[in-house]
């Protein structure tokens, strides 16, 4: 038995419909965290969803921007939003399991501020609050491991390309956000603090070149292919020896009318 989680930065859950059921249906995740959805609760189209067998739908919603949801066709035991930065952004809801092939295991759904153009936390208080961000999310995954809860997974859009191979050109973006040495230092004190495995990396080797996210800026995004790797699943220690298998789904940056980013699927095996 295979348990499947997708991660997709949608950029408008409304606008993407569609897509969002496109990649359900082919794809078929048991659980799939979205981020951007760009809605409150009450105007998620959770309805079509459900029709499609993912009846438990957890949303932390914010109108206009930012915002997250996690859709899955198995019950959850817990539901919980956690107030990153104190500022109000809807950036993160974690989801409990205990039942089936999840029991046991927590769902961390984020999206990590993007940090706005300029790599300068003294004139720039976006990029400020990315890394006042990313501090805290080493704290608090610091703080995960010490409660002995190593049955986590973290996923979504992490804002940040951590490899050389995570990007089009290592030294054309060492300026630009989202991959400069502070951001990678500070996700790289994350993932140590909380013991995390890059589950994708684990099966596409490092030395790979890939990306989940193509500007729209690009005339031609694919032939361009001009990418970064700022989407991301994470296991904790638990398990990281029932990784078997993770994918970008390219394809679907060229559907009609698509988001700027690709999914990410992870496969775990059943324990």
């Amino acid at each position: 038995m295979t348990l499947t989680i997708a991660t997709w930065n949608i950029n408008s859950v409304r606008l993407r419909l569609d897509q969002v059921t496109r990649l359900l249906r082919e794809q078929a995740p048991d659980v799939l965290c979205l981020q951007e959805i760009k809605c409150m609760e009450a105007h998620f189209p959770g309805a079509a969803f459900a029709d499609l067998g993912y009846r438990h739908i957890a949303i932390a919603g914010q109108k206009g921007y930012h915002g997250v949801a996690t859709l899955s066709r198995h019950p959850f035991s817990s539901v919980e939003r956690g107030p990153f930065c104190r500022n109000g952004d809807a950036r993160h809801i974690a989801v409990g399991f205990a039942s089936g092939g999840l029991a046991g295991i927590t769902l961390h759904n984020f999206y990590v501020p993007a940090g706005g153009d300029e790599p300068d936390p003294e004139q720039n208080e976006k990029f400020a609050h990315k890394l006042d961000f990313l501090g805290e999310l080493r704290d608090w995954s610091a703080a995960l491991i010490a409660s002995g809860n190593r049955s986590s997974i973290m996923a979504g859009d992490l804002n940040i390309a951590p490899l050389e191979t995570d990007v089009w050109s290592h030294k054309q973006l060492l300026r630009v956000v989202s991959h400069t040495p502070i951001e990678v230092d500070g996700l790289n004190r994350v993932q140590a603090a909380g013991h995390w495995t890059d589950a994708v990396r684990r099966i596409i080797a490092p030395e790979e070149k890939l990306y989940s996210w193509w500007s729209y800026r690009a005339a031609d995004w694919a032939a361009a292919d001009r990418g970064r790797r700022l989407d991301h699943i994470w296991t904790g220690p638990d398990l990281a020896g029932r990784i078997k298998d993770a994918a970008v789904v390219r394809e679907a940056r060229g559907w009609e009318r698509p988001s700027d980013h690709a999914p990410v699927i992870l496969r775990l095996s059943a324990p």
